[in-house]
């Protein structure tokens, strides 16, 4: 049966009761990129960009996926998905040219700033084989995105709320989109955007190549899995979901009186650290209190708008800002160059976010560190959260002032001279976002105020 010609309800059917079928060997894994078949100029672009030997994942993958093979990949954030599951989407669109408001290609990510990561990494790869790459996310300018949209372009990266936002507008389809990849699934599903991500899928051409990547398989996953992928090769960077041998795991010991002066002393340290905290409320009391102490931080939370959260990673990435202070909205999706330690100030709530906040050291075969403060009441709670995870920590009781502390963590006492860090710039008022001039809003007034109602549905 030609593929092309598989409906969605079929592919369900055959994966539901298992009916007898071909599968096709996976293709083996390659040792170089010169061994795969892709176009010379992607090629060429990976030396251009230093990326000389291909991480196990996308050795693994890539060969299939060039094929036009469907693929499931699990493997933690920093392992090299984001060039497996882009080199084949460019290479595959490379030499089409997409019609106003229809891709040709389509990115699913959960986050805002994943969505930006993945703009920017293969940004330069779409250059050299001259693809229009197109961002779609929430807390930005709806009408720019939409005009890039009926400008053209090839590739879209999208969250799924500012996407379905857009195709009910009517200023995207995807009825074009032959590859479409779905980049930290599990987070999708845990975020709830299982309803818009199915409906979406719905939109997409039937019998095209699809691409699943996520760090861990639970149920709603495997549903996206069997509706959607006809027999993927199937690739797991390491059975254990997230450990990473690079990486050291260290629980701190703290009592509830001293955590807040050893908070203060390891965010002293002279290189960069984040900090995890649970509420938006607790990120900005720890950063005011940091900042009045001496040391360099900035908050990072769902309160704040794209653009100063998009300014304060800027900040933090050429180091104005030496300690980023954070929620969950930074435990996936950021990428920063040698950063060796991650801190739960707070512990996290289950396991895949503890590997997902890790996940933002060790990159890309580095080494670093994750710590985790606990107090009394918590060490229950956290050793069954490091067995779920698979994962055997250090412990180690520490206090404020200890060679212990300074010795995991580099810790040190802040100066106590206060610091003042320019505040990321303001989102730009609804006004100025909709349409520039006076007299230019008030010609299209009406239909500003109309596409500005669909961000309540963004990511």
């Amino acid at each position: 049966m030609n593929r092309a010609h598989i409906s969605r309800t079929t592919r369900t059917t055959r994966a539901e009761f298992a009916q007898p079928r071909t599968i096709e060997p996976a293709l083996p894994a390659v040792g170089s990129f010169a061994d795969l078949a892709m176009p010379a100029p992607l090629l060429a672009a990976l030396g251009h960009e230093g990326v000389t030997v291909p991480f196990p994942i996308q050795a693994a993958t890539l060969p299939n996926s060039l094929a036009g093979r469907d693929v499931l990949g699990r493997g933690r954030t920093g392992s090299g998905k984001t060039l497996a599951f882009g080199l084949p989407v460019l290479a595959r669109t490379a030499g089409r040219r997409a019609e106003p408001r229809q891709p040709l290609a389509l990115v699913l990510v959960p986050t805002r700033e994943l969505a930006q990561q993945v703009t920017d990494a293969l940004t330069p790869y779409a250059r050299a084989v001259r693809l229009r790459l197109s961002t779609v996310v929430g807390g930005m300018s709806i009408g720019r995105q939409a005009h890039a949209l009926r400008a053209g372009a090839e590739v879209v990266v999208a969250t799924p709320g500012r996407l379905k936002d857009l195709i009910d507008r009517g200023d995207c389809r995807l009825g074009d989109v032959a590859v479409t990849v779905l980049d930290e699934a599990d987070q999708m599903t845990d975020m709830g955007f299982m309803p818009q991500v199915t409906a979406l899928l719905d939109h997409v051409r039937p019998g095209g190549q699809r691409m699943l990547f996520s760090a861990t398989l639970d149920r709603n996953v495997d549903r996206l899995v069997r509706r959607y992928l006809t027999d993927p090769v199937v690739h797991s960077v390491d059975p254990s979901a997230g450990a990473v041998t690079t990486m050291e795991h260290h629980v701190l010991h703290v009592q509830e009186a001293d955590k807040h002066r050893t908070t203060t002393e390891i965010a002293a340290r002279d290189d960069r650290v984040i900090m995890f905290l649970d509420t938006k409320h607790a990120v900005d009391r720890l950063t005011e209190h940091l900042l009045a102490s001496g040391v360099r931080a900035a908050a990072l939370h769902g309160g704040r708008s794209q653009p100063q959260r998009t300014r304060t990673l800027a900040q933090f990435k050429d180091g104005q800002v030496t300690v980023l202070v954070a929620t969950n909205v930074a435990a996936r999706g950021i990428h920063v160059d040698d950063l060796d330690l991650v801190v739960n100030v707070d512990p996290p709530g289950d396991h895949k976010d503890y590997l997902h906040r890790g996940g933002r050291t060790a990159r890309a075969g580095a080494s670093g560190s994750v710590v985790t403060l606990v107090t009394p009441r918590q060490r229950r709670g956290m050793a069954r959260l490091m067995a779920s995870a698979g994962i055997t920590p250090t412990i180690t009781p520490v206090r404020s002032g200890e060679a212990a502390l300074r010795r995991i963590t580099g810790a040190k006492a802040p100066s106590g001279v206060p610091v003042v860090i320019t505040a990321p710039a303001a989102e730009p008022s609804r006004r100025a976002t909709a349409g520039g001039s006076a007299s230019a809003r008030s010609r299209r007034g009406r239909t500003a105020r109309g596409r500005s109602a669909g961000k309540r549905h963004a990511a």
